[in-house]
């Protein structure tokens, strides 16, 4: 499976929307498809299939790319040590532009953290602290929202809004480019400084049965002018959608 661009804002969409879904059913699983927008130029925007696969215990969760071990879980709050896949990269094979194919590869890694989740009347407040395990982009990212449900039957929305912090070295990782790069492609040296990037976002979940569920997630982000200035980008926004159909256990 080809995962170029699969950002980190997608990951965090996919594994925030999955703990918005959650409720005390300790399994589900499913298939979902995510529709994600490419910034990079000569990138296609893709679809990708994915499995939804969510576990609600008492001490530890797994969300589809997130898992993570309570330190503390009760009604209100929720504060978990957690890891995420991030398959966030660029590959020269990938993009039709001749200058980003004389590019270096950017991979994939996995991010360790902390998050937290308090959920009260006047909504929920959200965010995950996560910094790069595998020594690929040495960079940090935090994922900053505030949500709240609308219960209407057996559908619900849950929009929010948010932001995602990205380091220097998370965005100089993924859209700087060195001297050596610039000499080979052509294009202007670039070194990315650290970021926020606001976003809007939407859950709509159908509560087919008792068992059955069906949502659909969207994302808009505004990126940030660290990104949008970099010479390998051409978009100033991204937008992201995510659908599926689980079975709760």
């Amino acid at each position: 499976m080809n995962y170029f661009k699969v950002s980190a804002l997608t990951v965090i969409l996919s594994s925030s929307l999955a703990s918005t879904l959650a409720e005390a059913n300790p399994l589900t699983l499913g298939a979902s498809v995510i529709y994600s927008q490419s910034p990079y130029k000569g990138g296609q925007n893709r679809y990708y299939p994915l499995p939804i696969i969510n576990y609600e215990g008492d001490s530890f969760y797994v969300r589809s790319f997130q898992a993570g071990y309570y330190l503390w879980n009760d009604k209100q709050d929720q504060l978990s040590l957690t890891v995420l896949g991030s398959p966030e990269n660029f590959k020269t094979s990938d993009t039709d532009n001749k200058q980003l194919k004389k590019l270096d590869n950017r991979h994939m890694t996995a991010m360790g953290g902390l998050a937290y989740r308090h959920t009260s009347d006047w909504g929920i407040l959200r965010t995950v602290v996560a910094g790069d395990l595998l020594d690929n982009s040495n960079g940090i990212i935090w994922d900053l929202a505030y949500l709240y449900r609308f219960q209407m039957g057996d559908l619900s929305l849950t929009p929010g809004i948010g932001a995602l912090y990205s380091s220097k070295n998370q965005n100089d990782y993924y859209y700087g480019v060195s001297r050596r790069e610039s000499r080979r492609s052509g294009l202007s040296s670039y070194d990315a400084g650290d970021s926020w990037s606001p976003y809007l976002e939407l859950t709509a979940a159908y509560a087919i049965n008792q068992s059955w569920n069906a949502s659909l997630s969207g994302r808009y982000t505004r990126l940030s002018s660290e990104v949008k200035d970099s010479p390998m980008v051409d978009n100033n926004s991204q937008v992201m959608l995510w659908t599926g159909v689980s079975y709760t256990f």
